[in-house]
């Protein structure tokens, strides 16, 4: 496969801050790489300068084999860029707005491309409902519908299933990875552990800072996390407690049971002590959560503005 995004030392700063601090990614054509981290790490303006909407302050490399710095028009004509909030006239119809993305693009076969759009996002039977009286999940497929028109060949998603319930949310993925599997290349920000899980890799920054990068099985293998599953009368309630423990990374209540984490397992086992005689504590896996949560403790908060000498 070759590579549809490669870029090193990407940084972007506003003021005194450093957003986005030395930022390498690579993603291969066809991949769905899952972007994560917390509001404010940097994801949105991360995405932003790699389709050419903010020029970086420091970094180089290419998308699509296009130079970040000198084709930045040529690259953004290649992508699909879904935005956090819905950017569609609510007073036009699901056929009218598309129809108006395509003669913002130039398009030609107006009508064709409309059509086709309708079929593969499932949006023929409403073409004639008004946008704006579309649920949460409709408008982000209709969203969707007009990011890939003009038949790019990257689609960057910022958080395109927030506030969307469970079933819009998976028949929305089962069409971003339909989408690669026609060879798109699809990076896409977002907080849901199980959206992460549905990537073939993932990316997490946090404070502008890349913290871990590769498959879902390398994140969690490469944390060193260790887990222990508490099961007993008010196990629950003492996530509180043990939390603070030596050794506790973070503790967490599962329903009637508690997750406990760690990098040193006999540190860990040592924590739990005290409640052996009447929790049950037994090895567990790590979840993707449970890196995350681990990586945020360790990471640098960028958001105090740094004084200039």
């Amino acid at each position: 496969m070759s590579t549809a995004i490669d870029v090193e030392g990407l940084t972007k700063r506003f003021g005194g801050r450093t957003v986005v601090d030395h930022v390498d990614l690579k993603v291969e054509e066809g991949r769905i790489c899952g972007f994560l981290g917390p509001n404010g790490s940097g994801k949105t303006t991360t995405l932003r300068m790699i389709c050419g909407l903010l020029i970086p302050d420091e970094g180089r490399g290419t998308v699509l084999g296009l130079d970040l710095a000198t084709q930045r028009q040529a690259i953004k004509r290649q992508i699909g860029y879904m935005t956090q909030k819905f950017g569609l006239f609510g007073d036009l119809t699901i056929r009218e707005n598309l129809a108006f993305v395509a003669r913002v693009y130039g398009l030609d076969r107006r009508t064709e491309r409309v059509d086709a759009a309708l079929e593969q996002l499932g949006l023929a039977t409403r073409a004639n409902q008004l946008a704006g009286n579309l649920s949460g999940g409709w408008k982000q497929r209709l969203a969707l519908a007009a990011c890939v028109l003009h038949e790019p060949r990257i689609l960057l998603l910022d958080e395109p299933t927030a506030g969307v319930d469970p079933q819009a949310r998976r028949e929305f993925w089962d069409q971003i990875h339909a989408l690669a599997k026609t060879g798109i290349t699809v990076l896409v920000s977002t907080h849901y552990m199980d959206e992460a899980e549905r990537c073939h890799e993932i990316a997490y920054i946090a404070y502008g800072v890349m913290l871990a990068r590769g498959t879902t099985h390398d994140v969690i293998a490469g944390s060193g996390l260790h887990a222990l599953r508490g099961e007993g009368p008010g196990a629950d309630r003492l996530a509180g407690e043990i939390a603070h423990r030596p050794g506790v990374s973070s503790a967490a209540a599962f329903g009637t049971t508690l997750h406990v984490c760690g990098t040193d397992p006999a540190a860990l086992r040592k924590a739990v002590e005290p409640w052996a005689d009447r929790i049950r504590f037994t090895e567990s896996a790590p979840t993707l959560e449970d890196v995350f949560i681990d990586l945020m403790g360790k990471a640098r908060d960028n958001s105090v503005v740094e004084a200039v000498a």
